[in-house]
C-alpha cells in the first residue's frame, strides 16, 4: 500500500499546490485563514480546476458513449447470431466481430468510465493529503508541498458544520461527523442516479434503449450510488466535499450537454426540436423541388403542340 501512495506522491503535490493556492486567493479576500469555510471553499476550487481540465475528455465520452447506443441494434443483431453457438471458435469469431463494431463506430464499453477512472488518482491523492494532516500537524510526518505543520494545523482545527475536514464516519465517535458525512453520502448518491438516469432515459434512440448495452447502462444507473454510499464512509469528510462538488458538476454538465446536443432520436432530441419550432428557428420546408416540377409539367407559353396521328399513337 505504501509504494502505491508513493506513486501517488506527485499527485498529492499537485493537490496540496492547487487547495493551498485556492485557500492563498480566499484568504486575500478577506476570509479567515483557519476558518473551516475557507478550506471547505479550497476543496471546492480544487474540484472546479479538475472538472474543468477535464472538460475535453467529457466531450470525448459523449462521443463514445453515443458510439455505444448507435451500435446497440447491431450488437443485439450480433448476440442473437451467436446464441445457440457455445463453441469456442463461434465464441472467437462473435468476440472479433464485436471488436471490429466497436471500431467502426469508433467507441469501446469502457469510454464512458474514463472521467470517472481518471478522478479516481486524485481522490485517493486528496484522501492521503487529508489523512496525513494530524501527522504532519504534530510534526511527527513531513509535509507535502505548501502544507507544512503550520498549515497542516490551520486545516486540523477547521469545521465544516463542527465536523473536522480529515476525520471519516467509521474512525470517530464525534457525531458531527456522523452526520455531515450522512448528508454527503446521500447528496451523491442522489446525484450520481440522476445524472445516470437522465443519460439513459432522456438520451438514448428508442433501438438503444433494448439489448446489452441498454441493460448495462441501467444496471450502474443502481450500480454506481451503492458502490458510494458503501465507501463513502471510508473516506474523510474533505474528500466527500470534492466527490459531491465534482458530481453537481456532472449533473449540470450533462444536464445542459443533453438539452443542447442531445442524442438524434432521442426523447431529448424531440423536445430541442419542439423547442425550436415552438421559437420559429427550424427552418422552413423546401418546395423548390415541387414548384419545378410543376412547372415542368405545364406546356411553355407560345409553343405550338405538334398533332400525332392515330398510328403513331397506337405504337405507342
Amino acid at each position: 500500500m505504501d509504494s502505491l501512495y508513493d506513486l501517488l506522491l506527485p499527485i498529492q503535490w499537485v493537490v496540496a499546490w492547487i487547495m493551498y493556492g485556492c485557500h492563498w486567493l480566499l484568504e486575500n479576500l478577506g476570509m479567515s485563514a483557519t476558518g473551516g469555510v475557507t478550506w471547505v471553499l479550497s476543496i471546492v476550487g480544487l474540484t472546479l480546476v479538475i472538472r474543468t481540465a477535464l472538460i475535453p475528455l467529457f466531450f470525448k465520452q459523449i462521443h463514445a458513449s453515443r458510439g455505444m447506443q448507435l451500435l446497440a441494434p447491431d450488437m443485439k443483431k450480433l448476440q442473437d447470431k451467436y446464441a445457440n453457438r457455445k463453441d469456442p471458435a463461434s465464441r472467437e469469431a462473435m468476440a472479433r466481430e464485436m471488436q471490429e463494431l466497436y471500431k467502426q463506430h469508433k467507441t469501446t464499453p469502457f469510454a464512458s468510465c474514463m472521467p470517472i477512472l481518471l478522478q479516481t488518482p486524485i481522490f485517493f491523492a486528496l484522501f492521503r493529503v487529508l489523512n496525513g494532516l494530524p501527522g504532519i500537524a504534530d510534526g511527527t510526518s513531513g509535509g507535502i508541498g505548501p502544507i507544512n505543520r503550520e498549515v497542516a494545523g490551520q486545516i486540523e482545527s477547521s469545521r465544516f458544520f463542527g465536523a473536522p475536514l480529515s476525520e471519516t464516519f467509521l474512525n470517530t465517535d464525534v457525531n458531527e461527523v456522523k452526520i455531515v458525512t450522512a448528508i454527503l453520502i446521500v447528496i451523491m448518491c442522489v446525484t450520481q442516479f440522476f445524472t445516470q438516469r437522465q443519460l439513459t432515459m432522456k438520451n438514448m434512440p428508442p433501438s438503444a434503449l433494448e439489448g446489452p448495452t441498454a441493460a448495462m447502462q441501467k444496471n450502474m444507473m443502481y450500480f454506481l450510488p451503492l458502490i458510494f454510499a458503501i465507501s463513502g464512509v471510508n473516506f474523510p469528510i474533505g474528500v466527500l466535499v470534492y466527490w459531491t462538488v465534482s458530481n453537481l458538476w456532472s449533473m449540470g454538465q450533462q444536464f445542459y450537454t443533453i438539452r443542447k446536443m442531445p442524442t438524434p432520436g432521442s426523447e431529448a432530441a424531440k423536445r430541442l426540436e419542439a423547442r425550436k419550432k415552438a421559437k420559429g428557428q427550424l427552418p422552413a420546408p423546401d418546395t423548390t423541388t415541387t414548384t419545378t416540377t410543376a412547372v415542368d409539367e405545364k406546356p411553355t407559353t407560345g409553343q405550338r403542340q405538334q398533332p400525332v396521328s392515330k398510328k403513331r399513337k397506337k405504337k405507342k
